[in-house]
């Protein structure tokens, strides 16, 4: 009875209340697309995807979005409005569970396929992990479990990465740290737009 009512009760509180601003960064054509011509933002399936496949967003953050995207021929970032629904939640103390729910399902079908379970990896030049082969694998899992089991789906997922170098001497904060948005059911997004530059005669709200 206790697990059931905790399985309730996860489902009741992974639906988040409010609206987000997220921001997606890419090249100017695909912001052309989006904005210009009412266009969406593709799905990304890379086995390596942080949070599993969906279409990616840094919450609340431009400039992250901004700088990822400097490394493109011609850097734009696309807002957009973003209902999270059913979200599953990885800032959230019961999310370990799931995760490892969903890795004990990929290891007994790696297992069971004679195949490695896969690994994250770091590259070359880099202390972070950013290939998340692993990381997306279970997620990945989970989602599929969902669907099997007739579990109402993950419209989102969320979860806090640290990354980069420190902060400061000593310190723990690293300067990357960034929340992010797996969107995996695209009416959670309930608009797009050209972010606008602060006017600098006013305040901000």
């Amino acid at each position: 009875m206790d697990d059931i009512l905790a399985e309730d009760l996860q489902y009741t509180y992974s639906k988040l209340p409010n609206l987000v601003i997220g921001f997606h960064g890419c090249e100017q054509e695909s912001f052309d697309n989006v904005i210009m011509k009412k266009q969406s933002l593709k799905k990304s399936n890379n086995k390596y995807d942080w949070l599993g496949n969906g279409i990616y967003f840094w919450e609340n953050s431009y400039e992250r979005a901004l700088e990822w995207a400097s490394s493109k021929n011609r850097p734009a970032v696309v807002g957009a409005i973003i209902d999270l629904g059913n979200c599953l939640n990885l800032t959230d103390y019961y999310s370990s569970e799931i995760l490892k729910h969903g890795y004990e399902l990929l290891k007994k079908k790696c297992e069971k396929a004679g195949v490695p379970v896969p690994c994250n990896k770091q590259i070359h030049g880099s202390n972070d992990f950013l290939l998340r082969d692993l990381d997306c694998a279970v997620i990945e899992e989970i989602h599929l479990f969902n669907k099997e089991n007739n579990i109402p789906m993950y419209n989102s997922v969320r979860g806090v990465f640290t990354e980069g170098d420190v902060a400061f001497p000593g310190s723990c904060f690293l300067e990357k740290t960034h929340i992010q948005l797996c969107i995996v059911n695209p009416n959670c997004i309930k608009g797009y737009f050209n972010p606008l530059k602060t006017d600098s005669k006013y305040p901000l709200p």
